[in-house]
């Protein structure tokens, strides 16, 4: 039987892998952008500071990224 979970909310202070676990579809834009998420304890601020990025220009990068793969209620 499966279970539904709520979301989980990341930001700055989540691990990439957390990132990617809740939202996979950000693999891709992860490796385009050479932030490591193999290394699991790594937040997204971390990682955007040790690439040089701005940690709130990726995050909105992010958003951008998750708003545009989520399907559209079509009135199922």
């Amino acid at each position: 039987r499966l279970r539904k979970f709520r979301a989980m909310e990341c930001d700055l202070e989540s691990s990439l892998v957390d990132w990617i676990i809740e939202y996979p579809q950000l693999e891709r834009l992860f490796q385009e952008l050479q932030l490591e998420y193999h290394c699991g304890g790594r937040s997204m601020e971390y990682e955007c500071l040790r690439q040089g990025f701005n940690p709130q220009h990726i995050l909105s990068l992010v958003s951008q990224a998750i708003s545009s793969s989520e399907p559209h209620a079509k009135g199922d």
